[in-house]
C-alpha cells in the first residue's frame, strides 16, 4: 500500500499562495523590517565585541550606576503611580463632578506632549525659582537637576498607563456586588480588599509594568530636568547618548543591548500578567 503524499505536496501552487494572503505577507514583512532586522543588527554588533568585553563594558561602574538610577527610580515611580493612578481612575469612573471630561482628557496629556516640552515644563515648575520649587527650596528640597527630577519626569510620563489600564475594569465592575457585600455586614475596608481589589489587581499590575517599561525608556524629558551627572542622576538612555557623542559606538551598543534585554523581559512579564488576568476573570 503506497504512502499518502504530504498535504502540502497535493496542493497546487495557487492554493499554497492562498494559505498566505497578501495581508499576512505585508504584516510579516513590516514586522521584519521595523523590529526583527534592527534588533538582529543590534545584537550582532554587540556580540561581535566578545562575551568577556561585553561583560566588562556592561558592568562598568558608570554603567551600573546608570542602571541603578534608571531601574530603581522607574520601579518606585511605577509603584507610586499604581496607587495614585488607581485612585484617579476610581474617581473618574465612580464620581460625577464639574470638569470631569476635562480632567479625563488631561490624563492623556503625557501621551501627546513631546517629551522635550514635558521636560522643559517640569524643569521650569520644579526649579528653585519655579512655582513648586520655590516652595520646597526653604525646606532644603531641590527637585530639578537632581535624581528627584528624574523621578518626577518618570511619574509624569508613566501615570496614564495605570489609569487607562484600570479604568475599563472599573467601568465593567457591577456596583451591585459591593452593595451585596455591605448588606451582608462587610465594612467598606473589607469590601475593598475582598471584593473590589481582586478583580482590579491584574489590571493594576499590568499598568504598573507598562508604566515601568515606559519610564525605563524615557529620554527627552529626563535629559532636560536632570543634571546628567554620573553616579548621581545619569540614566542609562542618556549614557548611551553620551557614548555616541564621544564616538564610543561599541559601549553605546552594549548598554543599549542591555536595555533591550530588560525591556523584552518586561514585555514577557506583561504578557504573563495579562494571561493571568484573563484566567482570573474566567473563574
Amino acid at each position: 500500500m503506497s504512502a499518502m503524499p504530504p498535504v502540502a505536496a497535493t496542493l497546487s501552487p495557487q492554493k499554497q499562495r492562498r494559505q498566505f494572503p497578501w495581508v499576512w505577507r505585508i504584516t510579516v514583512f513590516y514586522l521584519l523590517v521595523m523590529l526583527a532586522v534592527p534588533l538582529a543588527a543590534l545584537f550582532s554588533r554587540a556580540a561581535s565585541a566578545g562575551s568577556l568585553h561585553f561583560w566588562q563594558v556592561a558592568t562598568r561602574a558608570i554603567a551600573l550606576s546608570a542602571y541603578e538610577v534608571t531601574f530603581v527610580t522607574a520601579l518606585i515611580a511605577a509603584l507610586l503611580n499604581g496607587v495614585f493612578g488607581t485612585l484617579i481612575a476610581w474617581v473618574l469612573v465612580r464620581y460625577s463632578f464639574p470638569g470631569k471630561r476635562f480632567f479625563d482628557a488631561v490624563v492623556d496629556l503625557p501621551f501627546a506632549l513631546p517629551t522635550a516640552v514635558a521636560g522643559l515644563t517640569l524643569a521650569t515648575v520644579y526649579s528653585e525659582n519655579g512655582w513648586i520649587g520655590r516652595l520646597l527650596a526653604p525646606l532644603g528640597i531641590k527637585i530639578a537637576f537632581t535624581r528627584w527630577g528624574v523621578a518626577v519626569a518618570m511619574l509624569f510620563i508613566s501615570l496614564p498607563f495605570v489609569i487607562r489600564t484600570v479604568q475599563p475594569v472599573l467601568t465593567e465592575m457591577e456596583k451591585d456586588v459591593e452593595e451585596a457585600a455591605w448588606s451582608l455586614g462587610a465594612s467598606r475596608a473589607q469590601t475593598f480588599w475582598r471584593v473590589i481589589l481582586p478583580p482590579l489587581l491584574p489590571a493594576i499590575l499590568t499598568g504598573v509594568a507598562l508604566g515601568f517599561s515606559r519610564a525605563v525608556g524615557e529620554f527627552g524629558s529626563i535629559v532636560i530636568i536632570s543634571s546628567n551627572t554620573p553616579f548621581r542622576d545619569l540614566i542609562a538612555a542618556v549614557l548611551v547618548f553620551q557614548s555616541l557623542e564621544q564616538y564610543d559606538y561599541e559601549a553605546a551598543t552594549i548598554i543599549g543591548t542591555v536595555m533591550v534585554l530588560v525591556s523584552l523581559g518586561m514585555l514577557f512579564l506583561i504578557n504573563l500578567l495579562q494571561a493571568w488576568g484573563r484566567r482570573y476573570g474566567e473563574r
